[in-house]
C-alpha cells in the first residue's frame, strides 16, 4: 500500500550490474577476432595488473552486404584471450563462416561475479531487445566427450548449420615414411576442430608412406583409413571427428565414415527444438 507521502523501494543489485555491464560493452567497438588482437589483450591485462584476465565478451558477425549481428555472449573464468582464442580456433575450421567476418568486444571483470552470472544478465538483456544467434544452440568449444558422440542434434544446432570443414589443409603433416601414430598426432595438432581417437599399440609399429605435406583433412583421413585394421573407422561428425574400433556403430550426427575398405556418406539425423530437452544438456559455458 502506498500513500501520497510514502512508498516502498527495492534496490536490485543484479539489475544495476546488468545495466552497467551492458552500457560498458555498448561503448566499445568490435575488433576482428585475430591472434594479433588477442595478444594485444594479454598486453593490456599485464599493463593493468590483472592476474586472472577473466571477464565477459560478445562475438559479432558481419556478412557481406549485411549489418553486423550479435552472435554470442559469453563469460570467461579462464583468461579472456585464451577463451577467445578457443573460439578463433573453432570458427576457423567450419564450413560457411569466413573468420574475417567475426569480431569481438570484451570487458575484464576482476571481481568475483560467478554467483550472479554476468553473462546470463547480458544474454537476458539482449534477448529482450533482439536476437542472439548462437547462444543456446550448442556453440560450445570443449570436447563434449565420448558419451555425447551419439547425440541427436536439434535441427537448429550450430554444428548442423556450420559443420567441420574437411576441405581445409591438414597443416603439420610431413611427407615420407613414418609411423601411423606420428601421422595421427600431426593431424590432431594441425586442424581447427577436435579429432579424438582410440589409442592402439600397433599405431607406433605400423609404418605408412605420406606422399605430400599438401593434404586436406579429407585426404589425410582417407590415407589413415587405408592403413587401419578391420573394425576401425574414422567418423566425421558435424561438430568434431573421432576414430575408434567400432565399425558396427553408427552415429546420428555423422556425415562421412572412413573405413579400410572405403568411404560412405550419410545424412545427419535431427530432432526439433524442444524435443527430449530433458536429456540433452547444452555444452555452452
Amino acid at each position: 500500500m502506498t500513500t501520497p507521502y510514502s512508498n516502498q523501494f527495492r534496490l536490485s543489485i543484479t539489475e544495476a550490474l546488468s545495466t552497467q555491464l551492458h552500457a560498458a560493452l555498448d561503448r566499445l567497438e568490435p575488433a576482428p577476432l585475430t591472434h594479433d588482437n588477442l595478444r594485444a589483450l594479454e598486453a593490456q591485462a599485464e599493463t593493468l595488473g590483472l592476474p586472472s584476465m577473466s571477464g565477459v565478451y560478445q562475438l559479432y558477425r558481419q556478412e557481406p552486404g549485411r549489418a553486423r549481428e550479435l552472435t554470442y555472449v559469453g563469460k570467461a573464468d579462464q583468461p579472456l584471450p585464451r577463451r577467445l582464442g578457443d573460439h578463433l580456433f573453432k570458427l576457423s575450421g567450419r564450413v560457411g563462416i569466413p573468420i574475417e567476418e567475426i569480431s569481438f568486444k570484451c570487458l575484464f571483470v576482476e571481481e568475483d561475479l560467478s554467483s550472479v552470472s554476468p553473462e546470463k544478465m547480458l544474454i537476458k538483456r539482449h534477448l529482450q531487445t533482439g536476437r542472439i544467434v548462437w547462444n543456446n544452440r550448442g556453440f560450445g568449444i570443449n570436447d563434449p566427450g565420448r558419451n555425447r558422440d551419439g547425440t541427436v542434434n536439434k535441427s537448429n544446432h550450430f554444428d548442423l548449420e556450420y559443420p567441420i570443414d574437411l576441405s581445409l589443409k591438414a597443416s603439420g603433416i610431413k611427407p615420407g615414411r613414418q609411423s601411423l601414430y606420428a601421422v595421427l598426432q600431426a593431424i590432431k595438432s594441425g586442424i581447427s576442430f577436435n579429432f579424438r581417437y582410440q589409442r592402439s599399440a600397433t599405431f607406433k609399429k605400423r609404418q605408412i608412406d605420406v606422399p605430400t605435406s599438401d593434404m586436406t583433412v579429407d585426404e589425410a583421413f582417407r590415407l589413415v583409413a587405408g592403413h587401419l585394421e578391420t573394425g576401425w573407422k574414422i567418423s566425421a561428425l558435424v561438430g568434431w571427428s573421432i576414430m575408434y574400433k567400432d565399425n558396427d556403430r553408427s552415429y546420428p550426427s555423422a556425415f562421412r565414415y572412413y573405413r579400410p575398405d572405403g568411404i560412405s556418406e550419410q545424412i545427419p539425423k535431427t530432432k526439433q527444438p524442444g524435443e527430449d530437452d530433458a536429456n540433452d544438456g547444452e555444452e555452452d559455458v
